[in-house]
């Protein structure tokens, strides 16, 4: 580390704290304003500042009373990616090096559980009341770990084996996913951008557990088709590749940004058979002329997030009680009128990034009790007749009709998906 990495780290940890965007969006600002950064340097920050969001509350303990920015970065070096006093002394006083002799020797195990997991008060109550303390324990530390990278394959161009095979030659280290037939994990964050398999479509970055949800969908060729939410597509580009490009398949969003970021990726992908449609509201006319006629529905609905921690640390300290209400009453909404465009036979998926209850199973058991005419399938079953093999349970290996997807028992982010079928 240099003293140089060390001052950019420190600054934008200082704006991450105080700033009320996403993390990611603050990060991405940053590295445009110093574009004198180079690959190691942007990944050593982003890396220092990730470390800190992730561990805030247990490494605030370690501040002894003096939270600051600098403090927090110093103690994430020092007691999560564990630099040495010598690696440390070219940014450390004397004062400082007395101090976080100190913060070192405070034992996690002596903190408070919810500070020593690192999560707010709220959000330990509302998970222990799901988990068990030993199971919500492994959680949390799977929750704490930086994410891997993945990527989809895209199917209509090229097969899995030829990208490995590729990505391989090109001295990356990558292996198949363990779930998901058209995944690939990569070991380490190489920068992907200008290769040309990405270039030109073979593989977009998707984690592995998204990439489970088309297949929960199971679009088949020819088939009227909706991603509800589609935010920048990434899901829809694997639903249109399922379907071998041929079909309709509407890409719903409310946000002219996110769907204006699909373009580029669409034309990647070399599919002609997705639709994007910006709408004002689940209730959009658009939507309405649609009653009845599709096949299938995607709802990867709004969210708290709180599944993707390993990416989005900042989400944990960002949401409240207060925010899952909202959010609860907009996903029945969206649900609702999603529902009322499958046919007879047709398929709904309901899906969330969250860990959350009131997002998942409330949200589910309350939308079957009003709509007899829907019910629900088996996830793993589902999976099963593709040839996937998953305990899609709860996390103690109960089986139940869910799929419900965890860090530390399945190495994705954490995702809940319900499927239901129109009898």
């Amino acid at each position: 580390m240099s003293p140089a990495q060390f001052t950019h780290a420190e600054a934008l940890l200082a704006e991450l704290l105080r700033s009320a965007f996403p993390a990611d969006r603050v990060v991405s600002r940053y590295f445009r304003q110093h574009r004198e950064l180079g690959h190691a340097d942007r990944g050593f920050i982003a890396e220092s500042v990730y470390a800190v969001l992730r561990r805030k509350r247990s490494l605030a303990a370690r501040c002894l009373g003096d939270v600051t920015s600098r403090r927090l970065l110093l103690a994430a070096l020092a007691c999560v990616q564990g630099m040495n006093r010598r690696e440390l002394d070219a940014v450390l006083n004397e004062a400082e090096g007395k101090w976080l002799a100190l913060a070192k020797g405070l034992k996690l195990e002596d903190m408070p559980t919810a500070v020593r997991l690192d999560l707010p008060d709220w959000l330990y109550e509302m998970l222990l009341a799901q988990y068990a303390a030993e199971h919500l324990e492994a959680l949390a530390v799977g929750l704490n770990q930086p994410a891997p990278l993945d990527l989809r394959v895209n199917s209509i161009k090229t097969g899995r084996e030829q990208v490995l095979d590729r990505l391989n030659a090109d001295g990356l280290v990558t292996t198949p996913c363990r779930y998901s037939p058209l995944g690939i994990r990569l070991i380490g964050k190489p920068a992907l951008a200008r290769h040309p398999l990405f270039l030109d479509g073979s593989f977009e970055v998707q984690d592995e557990g998204s990439q489970l949800l088309g297949f929960l969908l199971q679009p088949k060729r020819g088939e009227m088709v909706a991603d509800f939410c589609a935010g920048a597509g990434g899901k829809t580009l694997l639903l249109g590749a399922l379907m071998r490009s041929q079909g309709r398949l509407y890409a719903f969003d409310v946000a002219e940004k996110r769907l204006a970021k699909l373009k580029p990726r669409l034309a990647r992908s070399g599919l002609s058979n997705v639709h994007p449609v910006r709408i004002e509201s689940e209730n959009d006319i658009k939507i309405k002329r649609l009653a009845g006629k599709l096949d299938r529905v995607l709802v990867d609905a709004p969210c708290s997030g709180l599944g993707t921690l390993r990416r989005n640390p900042d989400l944990k300290w960002r949401q409240s009680p207060e925010s899952v209400i909202e959010l609860t009453a907009k996903q029945a909404a969206i649900l609702h009128a999603a529902s009322a465009l499958v046919k007879q036979g047709g398929r709904l998926v309901y899906a969330t990034c969250s860990l959350l209850a009131a997002e998942n199973d409330a949200v589910i058991t309350a939308f079957l009790s009003k709509h007899p005419e829907f019910v629900a399938l088996s996830a793993t079953e589902v999976l099963r007749q593709q040839g996937i093999e998953i305990d899609a349970g709860d996390a103690f290996g109960d089986r139940d009709q869910y799929l419900r997807l965890l860090p530390h028992r399945h190495g994705t982010d954490g995702f809940f998906s319900a499927v239901m079928e129109r009898r």
